[in-house]
């Protein structure tokens, strides 16, 4: 059966990695999250106190940095690896969701990343999640999903997911967080979020992550049959 590429795009807390993941586990694709490699240059230009609003830091700061995924066999996920440090847990802290879209709109920190993730998919076979997946990285991907999801409902998602690591945050950091995600990634200059013309748009607001993973499998194994 031959291998494809499959892009998964959409704004923060849609449920984009959930779903890429199933979907990669049940065609036995390998799940590239891309949003983690974002996080984790946040997280090193946090440590190392780079500005990135200045060119020849970032330019320095990213001959520095190699990213790495690494197969968890123990709970089956793909963990992130900066620098040959595990930093999976690091990277979810609210700290990097706060700064993550500001780095990841800086034109060097995308040509570096975009160019890290085509080189993991130059063998096919694999599901990536992120933004600008489907439109800039792998345009011609055989099949792309733009996931969507009633706002109220991401705020929703989100909060339930950062209270197990900050039991103090509050549903108003949340909702101001995610809206200010959407706004710089949506009108960043360079690669913004953007639906591609040939995605197919699935709206997840009202479905169980089984009813999801239903509909993406069989629109998948149709491309790949094609």
């Amino acid at each position: 059966m031959k291998k494809i590429i499959i892009t998964i795009d959409g704004y923060s807390s849609c449920g984009k990695s959930t779903l890429a993941k199933a979907l990669a586990a049940q065609l036995n694709y390998v799940f590239i999250d891309s949003g983690a490699m974002y996080r984790a240059i946040t997280l090193y230009f946090l440590r190392n106190h780079i500005d990135w609003n200045n060119p020849s830091e970032v330019k320095n700061a990213i001959e520095n940095i190699t990213l790495e995924f690494s197969y968890n066999k123990e709970n089956g996920s793909c963990e992130m690896f900066l620098n040959d440090e595990n930093v999976e847990w690091l990277i979810r802290d609210m700290l990097v969701a706060e700064n993550v879209s500001e780095v990841a709109a800086v034109k060097e920190v995308r040509e570096f990343a975009i160019a890290e993730q085509r080189k993991m998919g130059k063998g096919k076979g694999i599901v990536m999640d992120g933004r600008d997946i489907g439109s800039t990285v792998f345009p011609k991907a055989e099949f792309k999903i733009f996931l969507i999801a009633d706002p109220a409902i991401r705020v929703e998602r989100r909060f339930r997911e950062m209270l197990e690591k900050n039991p103090n945050i509050t549903i108003d950091e949340v909702k101001a967080n995610l809206e200010m995600r959407d706004y710089i990634d949506s009108n960043r200059e360079f690669s913004p979020l953007r639906k591609a013309k040939d995605a197919v748009e699935l709206d997840n607001s009202n479905l169980t992550i089984e009813d999801q993973m239903k509909i993406a499998l069989k629109l998948a194994k149709g491309k790949i049959q094609d």
